[in-house]
């Protein structure tokens, strides 16, 4: 697979023309705007049959220290601009009808980065809950976080219980933001959740399943990622969702997630539509929309 060049508006087809008169796309539009009224994908990307709009997309935000590299600053102003992004982006999706949205915000790994840089992703984390929290509650969104809190900053972890709370019952979208996240740290965390309730009686080892393991991630809830996208063009999933993206689309662009647009983003939908999803079997299953 190599990353894809960026996109250009799509010329219309008849096919868009079709998709506007044809009843089941209709019908499929339709139970997107009752969980959202702001979802219209016939209008946004009417060359794509609402029924193959993604319901959970995850991404990979990479590129925000290069970007700003290139451009003569240092790597928080490309982590500021990347910040900026997110809202565009999650907006946009909610527009297109898609249900969930999982950022890769912070890695356990990232640790590992000089002492500044940490501080500044810090910082942007708890300016951003600061600054949309009312937005989400007024949009309808849910919040939620997935990661370990261990050596989370007071004041992050303080910020994100909070606005967890606040959006708890919201049910147009969610917006889940992967922080201080690790995809084996919690495959992990959850056999051993497991092994603990075996160990005490209350479960037997034959009882554990992909279901049952399921359950004990930090991601119990929410439907697996159909597409997985990821900026800056680096080939790998970088210990991200491991379990959860058993059978998601990948999405590789070059851009640099600074630059990442909504024309990105209807990009990386199409893509996702003209593929056939097997499941491992012969045909395509059903569409969820």
């Amino acid at each position: 697979m190599t990353p894809v060049p960026p996109p250009t508006p799509a010329p219309p087809t008849p096919a868009h023309a079709a998709h506007a008169t044809d009843p089941t796309a209709i019908e499929a539009a339709a139970r997107l705007r009752a969980r959202n009224p702001e979802a219209d994908p016939l209008r946004i990307v009417p060359d794509v049959h609402p029924a193959r709009i993604p319901r959970h997309v995850a991404i990979i935000m990479d590129g925000n220290g290069r970007w700003a590299s290139e451009r003569g600053f240092p790597r928080e102003f490309g982590h500021r601009n990347g910040a900026r992004v997110v809202r565009e982006i999650f907006e946009e999706c909610g527009r297109l009808g898609v249900e969930v949205v999982t950022l890769y915000s912070f890695s356990l790994e990232n640790w590992k980065r000089p002492a500044a840089e940490v501080d500044a992703l810090m910082g942007l984390c708890l300016a951003y809950l600061e600054g949309e929290e009312e937005e989400l509650r007024r949009k309808g969104v849910r919040f939620r976080t997935i990661g370990r809190r261990e050596g989370l900053p007071a004041g992050v972890l303080a910020a994100v219980d909070r606005v967890t709370a606040a959006t708890a019952s919201n049910t147009r979208a969610t917006l889940c933001l992967a922080l201080n996240y690790g995809s084996r740290a919690e495959i992990a965390d959850a056999a051993r959740s497991l092994a603990v309730d075996v160990a005490a009686g209350r479960l037997r080892p034959e009882e554990i399943d992909e279901a049952a393991l399921a359950s004990r991630l930090s991601t119990a809830g929410l439907p697996d990622p159909d597409l997985l996208i990821r900026t800056a063009g680096e080939m790998r999933v970088s210990n991200y969702l491991l379990w959860q993206i058993s059978y998601a689309e990948l999405y590789v662009t070059d851009t640099c997630w600074p630059d990442f647009t909504p024309l990105h983003l209807h990009e990386a939908v199409r893509d996702y539509a003209r593929r056939t999803r097997r499941f491992g079997a012969l045909d395509e299953a059903a569409p969820h929309a």
